[in-house]
């Protein structure tokens, strides 16, 4: 339950976060694991709240695949969903290939911890997609391109 309340705190990209964000995307490291629930070793030294928002996001595929991403990441890097900036790929063979972009984004992690959070307490996935359109619709760049609910 604390770790649910740990994800829910809010952390608003500064204008700055977001401008770097573009710069970032070129650097992307993406790092295959045996599975969805083998996290990848650039989590190594990064936060445990950080470490359980990725967690949650590979856990949560149907969830964040059908939440845009407000960050730039649509445009910069050719996510199509929230899901992209923590999982590049699942391998049919059951590997996952993990992308760090969401260690170096605030918008991709407050929105993945939010939607699992707000699943976890009942809400439909259209009443989340819904909450995070109305939350990013101005101030943040534009959406991915994630098909409506």
């Amino acid at each position: 339950m604390q770790a649910k309340k740990q994800l829910v705190k809010k952390k608003n990209a500064t204008k700055k976060e977001r401008q770097q964000h573009s710069e970032n995307i070129s650097r992307d490291i993406k790092e295959e694991t045996a599975s969805n629930e083998v996290l990848p070793e650039f989590l190594k030294d990064k936060s445990e709240e950080m470490q359980t928002i990725y967690a949650n996001a590979a856990q949560n595929k149907e969830l964040l695949e059908n939440i845009p991403c407000y960050c730039g990441c649509g445009e910069s890097a050719g996510h199509r969903n929230n899901y992209d900036g923590f999982i590049h790929e699942n391998i049919r063979d059951g590997k996952a290939i993990w992308d760090d972009h969401g260690t170096k984004c605030g918008v991709c992690l407050e929105i993945a911890a939010q939607s699992v959070s707000d699943l976890e307490s009942g809400k439909l996935i259209k009443q989340i997609r819904q909450s995070i359109d109305e939350k990013y619709k101005s101030g943040y760049a534009k959406p991915t391109p994630t098909p409506e609910v």
